[in-house]
């Protein structure tokens, strides 16, 4: 039994599905004002991680992330870069896929832009006005949070709070502050607008997600994720407008990881701690322990980023990837050890067991070190065989098909002849003891993607994952 935690009801609750064998997704995509920064791809590894465990656990999972490319946000880096929208926006797109591509986050099955989904938004803004929802002031439409009775049910605000009549028109504001949300903002000079039955103008922030979420995923949809900074007033706002809009529940289940701070500080520009991913990977840093690190940390706990925490994810990297590493080119004696069979079927229950109890990576991650612990020891005592290798390998495959960490080293067919000859000249400097050369081409190869490890067997490379 798979069980979450519902941000909706504060529960821990049993995963049902809408329609049996089928997860219908959809994740909180980036807003491309600028490079998505770490705090952004925890959301986004935390995301991947519960689609992968769905996908090994059996489902059939439509994943669905949108990318907001008009807001306030991005039409002021456009007017400060004097280039169009489109234009700006397209270059933080292209970064994010690369960005994702890079940490191993497997890709959604479809990416809505906001711009390209004008009419569906216009569509609900209509029907919210005939249903008395929404009303229009100086050509601008609000959404009446007094019309919806259950307005903060999911971010627990009390209706007491509420300001009747206070409008606004900015994409983001104050936690605290609950006011009528503009679901349409008026032409205004300098800003991209559409020609709509609505009027010259654009979309406010939250109606984009709710059109784009129901024109992909039905009007009821299994889960919805994001960060916890989402909860209120974004996810709430679209819970309101979504709901008003179709009469019936927007989503079953609400996913919300927690922030992710900087040597103990909230990560801000103004504070020179807010990392992307190309500012980590300049310090030479591995892509991979960074994924590691971002997920090794359960989804709802605080995430505290530092350069010793990401020393010690890769520490623990290496040693999954030393292990496979063993299994695939030491010479073991044909044979079996039952011991070997048992060790998996156990280490399977528990990274289960800990996956499906609201995604505990923890416990998951702690089954799978215990097997290594105890593998090598079988390993030390020359009571493991050739068929256990195997075994272990092809288990190991399957659960990094959920974790996503581990790359695979290359077949000598898959490096170039020049690298090969690199490798064979950087053995032979060793050898002679010209370690000047044997660093310099060792440099030579990192750069080009060739991350090489001299162990006592000799030295093995494998492909860089930057």
């Amino acid at each position: 039994m798979i069980k979450f935690f519902n941000t909706l009801t504060g529960k821990v609750e049993e995963f049902k599905t809408i329609e049996p064998g089928k997860v219908k997704l959809y994740t909180c995509g980036p807003t491309v004002y600028d490079y998505a920064h770490i705090g952004n791809f925890r959301a986004y590894v935390f995301e991947d991680l519960l689609k992968r465990f769905l996908k090994y656990m059996g489902y059939e999972v439509l994943h669905i992330m949108n990318i907001t490319d008009v807001d306030d946000k991005t039409i002021k880096g456009a007017k400060t870069r004097g280039m169009t929208l489109k234009k700006y926006t397209e270059m933080y797109i292209d970064a994010f896929f690369k960005d994702i591509e890079t940490l191993n986050i497997l890709k959604a099955d479809c990416y809505p832009r906001a711009t390209e989904h004008i009419p569906e938004m216009v569509e609900m803004i209509k029907v919210l006005l005939q249903k008395g929802y929404a009303y229009q002031r100086n050509g601008s439409i609000y959404f009446n949070i007094k019309k919806f009775p259950d307005y903060g049910k999911l971010s627990k605000i009390e209706l007491s709070e509420l300001k009747p009549g206070i409008r606004i028109e900015a994409d983001e504001y104050e936690k605290d502050s609950v006011y009528d949300f503009a679901l349409w903002k008026e032409k205004k000079e300098g800003e991209p607008f559409w020609a709509t039955e609505l009027g010259e103008g654009r979309p406010g922030w939250h109606i984009e997600c709710s059109a784009m979420s129901i024109k992909y995923l039905g009007q009821t949809f299994d889960i919805h994720c994001g960060g916890v900074d989402n909860i209120f007033p974004h996810h709430e706002n679209e819970i309101a407008q979504s709901e008003a809009f179709s009469g019936v529940k927007f989503v079953n289940y609400w996913l919300h990881c927690h922030h992710l701070i900087v040597e103990g500080e909230k990560m801000s520009k103004s504070k020179g701690n807010q990392f992307t991913l190309r500012d980590i990977l300049e310090k030479n840093a591995d892509a991979m322990a960074l994924r590691f690190l971002l997920l090794s940390t359960h989804y709802r706990k605080t995430l505290n980023f530092t350069l010793k925490a990401l020393e010690q994810a890769h520490s623990s990297l290496k040693r999954i990837r030393d292990f496979i590493y063993e299994l695939k080119n030491s010479s073991f004696k044909e044979g079996k050890n039952k011991i070997v069979s048992k060790l998996i079927e156990e280490t399977k229950e528990k990274f289960i067991a800990g996956l499906s109890n609201d995604l505990n990576i923890s416990l998951a991650l702690t089954s799978l070190f215990t097997m290594i612990k105890k593998a090598n020891k079988l390993i030390s005592k020359e009571k493991f065989y050739a068929q256990d290798a195997k075994a272990l390998l092809g288990f190991i495959q399957s659960l990094d098909n959920i974790l996503g960490l581990i790359p695979s080293w290359p077949k000598e067919d898959e490096i170039s002849q020049e690298i090969k000859e690199k490798i064979a000249l950087r053995e032979k400097a060793r050898k002679e003891k010209d370690y000047e050369l044997a660093d310099k081409i060792r440099e030579e190869l990192r750069k080009e993607g060739i991350i090489l490890e001299d162990t006592r067997e000799g030295v093995r490379w494998k492909i860089s994952k930057r």
